[in-house]
């Protein structure tokens, strides 16, 4: 069970403290398919500041420096501004981040993750705002990317799933997904995700409920986060003053009881931290019973349980998992006015799978020719500091030479 914070947590409040100007932060992406990986660079990012807005592209961008984008820009403009540490979005946001635009949204700094973003012709997309020194890094995470995930759906195994030992075969597939003759970049390439402790504290870190707060209970298998998740629990959210919802969760084995094939496509883990990143949802119940039993209403006190308009699968012995709610009269279905579900997304990634691979292998082959450069721009420093004329010490210029490079070489977690 895990307690979310407030929408927009993660620093100081918006205003800044008494006598401090708010530090006003910026983050920009493509936010493709946005996953726990993007909503944790964005937790970053806002607890350097006290104020982060974040501006998205818009499809033509896009699809002109990397390839059409599977949601559309209005599909991304919400699921950003779902995220919790969110204050605000810049739609259309400019694919090269400049300091006009830093200025004229009053932002002090931007800040992106250690790896790298390229426009169409190889350019740095942030070069212009580390010159100026207004330019700040965070760490990636490990383990998720754009890439993997459509691999998961394109590969139809189950390997992705905890406690399923197929690992091995899994990763020489998925390895290969997207690749380009000349092997695999670090930031498009896939990585395994490690879920601890710490990850769930910095993603929960909440309250618990007060007194009149509305306690609503919602439950699936929340897979590959996405628009019509979030439209159902905004409209939840709006059912009472002061809503407290608590999101149960399924583990997988129980998900694809129901949901058959290679389902879910992300394991209990990365959904747990992806539903936890919503700014509706106020804790977590890390895998919930299919059936919303009496003993589970009472521990938590709910006074509402809600579920949408897809159809209701009956539990293994054949009963209706919302038989004890329906009871006590306390069941309601939401309609969210979205038609969005997951297999509508692994059917938009399907029909376009040779377009993604190629968009894959195309972002990587750039990638790879910006660490080739970067390793012969390393290469001749350490070979003139070893010179005798160079007057150097050797350790001091490889030292020079490795920082300019993690200075130059950053960003776009969207892979």
């Amino acid at each position: 069970m895990l307690r979310n914070g407030a929408a927009g947590g993660g620093g100081p409040a918006a205003g800044g403290a008494a006598g401090h100007r708010p530090v006003r932060v910026w983050c920009d992406g493509c936010y493709d398919m946005v996953h726990y990986g993007h909503s944790n660079q964005l937790r970053q990012a806002r607890a350097m500041g006290d104020y982060l807005i974040v501006g998205v592209h818009t499809d033509e961008e896009i699809a002109k420096h990397k390839g059409p984008p599977v949601f559309t820009q209005e599909e991304r403009y919400k699921m950003v501004q779902a995220i919790k540490w969110v204050d605000e979005i810049a739609p259309g946001a400019p694919y090269v981040t400049t300091l006009e635009t830093l200025d004229k949204y009053n932002c002090d700094f931007c800040v992106h993750g250690d790896d790298i973003t390229l426009t169409i012709d190889g350019k740095d997309t942030y070069e212009e705002v580390k010159t100026a020194g207004r330019y700040r890094e965070c760490k990636r995470t490990q383990g998720v990317s754009t890439t993997d995930l459509v691999g998961r759906m394109l590969l139809m195994t189950k390997a992705h799933h905890s406690n399923i030992d197929e690992d091995l075969d899994y990763r020489k597939h998925t390895d290969n997904f997207g690749k380009g003759p000349k092997g695999h970049s670090p930031w498009t390439g896939v990585s395994q995700f490690l879920q601890t402790s710490q990850k769930i504290i910095q993603f929960a870190s909440g309250k618990e409920p007060q007194p009149g707060d509305t306690i609503i209970y919602v439950a699936g298998a929340f897979d590959l986060f996405h628009i019509g998740h979030v439209d159902f629990l905004e409209k939840v959210h709006q059912l009472a003053e002061r809503p407290y919802i608590i999101a149960g969760l399924h583990f997988d084995q129980e998900v694809n009881r129901y949901k058959g094939k290679n389902y879910p496509i992300m394991n209990i883990h990365e959904r747990t931290l992806s539903v936890l990143a919503c700014r509706y949802v106020s804790e977590v119940v890390i895998g919930a019973p299919y059936a919303v039993t009496a003993d589970l209403l009472d521990h938590f006190r709910v006074t509402l349980v809600c579920h949408g308009m897809t159809e209701v699968v009956s539990d293994k012995d054949g009963s209706d998992p919302y038989e004890e709610p329906k009871r006590r009269g306390i069941f309601q279905l939401v309609d969210s006015g979205s038609n969005l579900t997951t297999d509508l997304i692994v059917q938009r990634i399907i029909k376009n799978r040779l377009e993604f691979e190629a968009r894959n292998q195309k972002k990587e082959a750039k990638e790879l020719a910006v660490l080739e450069t970067s390793r012969e721009l390393m290469l001749g420093s350490w070979n003139a500091a070893a010179s005798p004329s160079s007057g150097g010490a050797k350790s001091s210029s490889r030292e020079d030479s490795e920082q300019g490079h993690r200075c130059w070489c950053a960003q776009d977690v969207l892979a």
